[in-house]
C-alpha cells in the first residue's frame, strides 16, 4: 500500500476549493506540514483568499483498469506568504522535470521573477489521511 508521503510525491492535480464557491486545478507541493502553490496576475484567487482564507482541498487518483482509487481531503486557512524561489522550483519541478531549460519559459521561468507571483501556504487542520477508495473492476468480456 502506498503511504500519504509518496501519494503527495505523485505529480497529481489538486481540486482547491474557496469561496464562491470556486473550484480550481492545481499543481502543488507537499513539503512538512504544508501544500504549497503558486497564483498571480492570472488569477483572482488572491483577492479570494483575502475576503476567505477558507478552503478545501482534494487530491485523488483513479485507474479504472486496476480499480485502483486513491484520495486525500484537507481543510485550512491558505495564506500568502513571503516569495520563496526555491519552494517554486521544487514545486514546477515535480511536474515539468528538473531540467528547467526544458521549461515554457514565458508560461513557467519568467513568472518565477516577477513581482506579481505569489506563494501561497495551506497548513491543513488535520494532518493529510490516506483514502482507498478502491474496487475490483468487472473483467472484460465478462457480462455482469
Amino acid at each position: 500500500m502506498v503511504t500519504v508521503e509518496e501519494f503527495l510525491a505523485r505529480p497529481l492535480v489538486a481540486h482547491l476549493a474557496s469561496t464562491g464557491p470556486v473550484v480550481r486545478p492545481i499543481w502543488f507541493l507537499w513539503e512538512g506540514d504544508a501544500f504549497w502553490w503558486l497564483t498571480g496576475e492570472w488569477s483572482r484567487l488572491e483577492q479570494s483568499l483575502a475576503r476567505d482564507p477558507s478552503v478545501a482541498l482534494v487530491i485523488d487518483s483513479c485507474d479504472l483498469t486496476t480499480g485502483d482509487v486513491l484520495q486525500v481531503t484537507v481543510r485550512g486557512q491558505a495564506e500568502i506568504v513571503a516569495w520563496q524561489r526555491e519552494i517554486a522550483v521544487r514545486k514546477l519541478s515535480k511536474y515539468l522535470g528538473s531540467d528547467q531549460s526544458r521549461w515554457p519559459q514565458e508560461r513557467f521561468l519568467l513568472p518565477l521573477d516577477r513581482g506579481s507571483t505569489r506563494l501561497v501556504r495551506l497548513r491543513p487542520l488535520s494532518p493529510p489521511q490516506l483514502r482507498d477508495l478502491s474496487f475490483v473492476p468487472p473483467r472484460r468480456g465478462v457480462e455482469v
